[in-house]
């Protein structure tokens, strides 16, 4: 007998910032999930695939967090359209999964009531159950369940506890004909919302009983993080250690990349006949792409330590200790989280300001995002300071090429913070809204869900490399190699190709700061991708020099630059203009050119006077 075939069904997660929802998304759809944006905007989408029990597939759609669907932000506008149905391109939801943090109903009651209110079906997902328990706090989860006329499962979705409840759930409400209802919710006024506050306080009386066992150990924690001034140095001395990291601990797993890329190299030399395939192989593909390749363990450190302090539930520590800084400069509180998210990309960077209310702070927000030190300028920073700065210990544990890659990172920051200070006083005046933000307890990371996390960084980055380092590495090599020197030339044949000309002509626009040609025609493929100007570096240098390799690109440039010239082209990408698709980014999420032109023109202009300063500055001091 045949069994029927089950029409598919589409499942909305909805809830509060810090409730483990993306955990829980993770735990329904493993590996089964694509990460997109949504059509017209620039607000991350993740959809997953389940098959339940008995063969139904469900579309899991992981929501941006929100308080309400009175939405104020870009990502709570979002979430409020779908809930409701109303986005361009989406099917509605067949059914809600608020997802509520089980230690703190407080806020997420109110927009429970207003999900109850569109009239979807709707199951309540307690999560983080376990620590509720411990705590010994006291859920009537029969009565509140009477009271919202939705069922209540207790999950733990870190451990995977309560998901076949869960889904048997939701599909309960699909087969028992609970179909999607046109919603009857609108935007509630100073009365509606008076209400349903009211409302929410008598479920949370009514229902929920203080725990008790309080978790002292969040509050004992806090008490030194949050301390302002123990709490400001553990955090400086957090990002210490995280930016030692990056260039310390990815040494062994370099050198082995690097090792393999020389084999790589040599493996083609011996094997191809001399001629225009094996200068292709060797110069364009291995010395290009492998000139970046190289730099993935130190990316992958970086995320790992922004993975670990977000789930930790740090993050919302920090960005309270540096409040006060932020607001001094300019800054809302709320922009830290997108400033640090741009030490990895400024791209996710820009996109997280969507946090930030008001206007103006978000704008300012995205100006000044890309200022941080991002991932991509990691390959450079590490190129020019193994050239340049000696490899030795200047005190216990402190290594001199760290501590220069730490003060990049902190020029980064510094002026971050001066330009979002001209920025406020330029463009507007009057004060920094106060900052508002729910700290989550701490929780141990999940295992998996960091190595996920990894892993789709590492597939991000290699797509990257694949998608657009390769291609331009490919077109690099071709201007570098072609046309070919004409009879009788006397310099080396790649002065006489199309990169040589057009570096030629453009140079004595960078002469001041000390630029050669090789670093103009670096410049350009750079503006696609940061990282693009090693790997350009890279293939300029092994066409001109035959035994040059990805190893060996480091004391090339020692050999034929100048310090001044090497320490100009650091203070360059401190404040280099952006890559292309971050100057796409700026324009949809302000949906204006003209901030766009902004960003491009202040970034050019100090990234030339920065380097103009340090060059002739290094040469006064007789580095030149």
């Amino acid at each position: 007998m045949s069994q029927a075939i089950l029409k598919p069904a589409r499942v909305a997660l909805v809830g509060n910032p810090n409730t483990g929802k993306t955990a829980l998304f993770n735990a329904l759809t493993g590996g089964r999930q694509k990460v997109a944006n949504y059509a017209g905007v620039t607000v991350e989408r993740k959809e997953g695939q389940l098959v339940t029990a008995s063969g139904r597939a469900l579309s899991i759609l992981d929501l941006p967090g929100t308080y309400s669907l009175r939405a104020r932000s870009p990502d709570e506008a979002v979430t409020r359209d779908a809930v409701l149905g109303r986005l361009p391109g989406e099917i509605e939801p067949d059914v809600v999964i608020a997802v509520a943090d089980a230690t703190n109903l407080r806020l997420v009651l109110r927009l429970i009531l207003e999900l109850k209110a569109v009239g979807r079906p709707m199951v309540l997902a307690l999560n983080m159950y376990d620590i509720a328990q411990r705590q010994g706090l006291r859920i009537d989860i029969e009565g509140l369940q009477r009271d919202l006329g939705c069922p209540i499962v207790t999950t733990v979705a870190t451990r995977k506890r309560g998901i076949e409840e869960l889904t048997a759930q939701v599909e309960a409400l699909i087969s028992g004909g609970a179909l999607p209802v046109r919603n009857t919710w609108h935007e509630p006024d100073a009365a509606g919302i008076r209400d349903a506050h009211r409302e929410a306080q008598r479920l949370l009386k009514a229902h929920v009983r203080p725990p008790e066992r309080p978790d002292t150990l969040t509050a004992r924690i806090d008490d030194v993080l949050l301390h302002p001034v123990a709490g400001l140095v553990i955090l400086l001395g957090l990002l210490f250690v995280m930016f030692q990291a990056v260039f310390a601990w990815a040494a062994p797993l370099m050198d082995g990349i690097d090792a393999g890329f020389a084999w790589l190299s040599v493996f083609v030399g011996q094997s191809l006949p001399d001629g225009l395939i094996k200068d292709f192989i060797a110069d364009g593909v291995i010395a290009g792409v492998g000139s970046v390749l190289i730099f993935l363990p130190q990316i992958l450190i970086l995320f790992l330590f922004i993975i670990l302090l977000e789930d930790f539930g740090y993050m919302a520590r920090a960005a309270f200790l540096m409040d006060k800084l932020m607001g001094g400069a300019g800054l809302h509180g709320r922009a830290f989280i997108p400033l640090l998210s741009s030490f990895a990309c400024a791209i996710p960077g820009i996109m997280a300001a969507r946090v930030i209310d008001q206007k103006r702070d978000r704008i300012t927000t995205i100006l000044v995002a890309p200022l941080m030190t991002c991932s991509a300028r990691i390959p450079v920073y590490t190129l020019i300071i193994s050239a340049f700065i000696p490899d030795r210990a200047v005190g216990p544990g402190l290594n001199l090429q760290g501590l220069v890659m730490f003060g990049l990172y902190a020029s980064g920051i510094l002026s971050a913070l001066a330009v979002s200070f001209v920025i406020r006083r330029v463009f507007w005046r009057g004060a920094v809204e106060p900052f508002l933000m729910e700290l989550p307890t701490y929780k141990l990371p999940s295992a998996e869900s960091v190595a996920r996390n990894l892993l789709l960084r590492a597939q991000i980055f290699l797509s990257r490399a694949g998608r657009i380092i390769l291609p331009l590495m490919v077109l690099v090599w071709f201007l570098s190699t072609f046309p070919g020197p004409p009879p009788g030339a006397t310099l080396p044949p790649i002065d006489y190709s199309f990169a040589g000309i057009v570096g030629h002509a453009i140079q004595p626009l960078f002469a001041p700061i000390g630029f050669n040609w090789q670093m103009v025609v670096a410049l350009i493929p750079g503006f696609a991708a940061r990282e693009v100007a090693v790997a350009a570096l890279g293939t300029v240098y092994a066409v001109a020099e035959a035994e040059a390799n990805v190893g060996a690109l480091g004391a090339r440039l020692a050999e034929q630059w100048s310090l001044a010239t090497g320490l100009s082209f650091l203070a360059w990408y401190i404040f280099a203009p952006q890559c292309a698709a971050t100057l796409g980014v700026v324009k949809r999420e302000t949906n204006s050119w003209a901030w766009t032109a902004v960003m491009l023109v202040y970034m050019t202009a100090l990234a030339y006077l920065a380097s103009f300063v340090v060059y002739r500055g290094a040469v006064a001091l007789g580095w030149g």
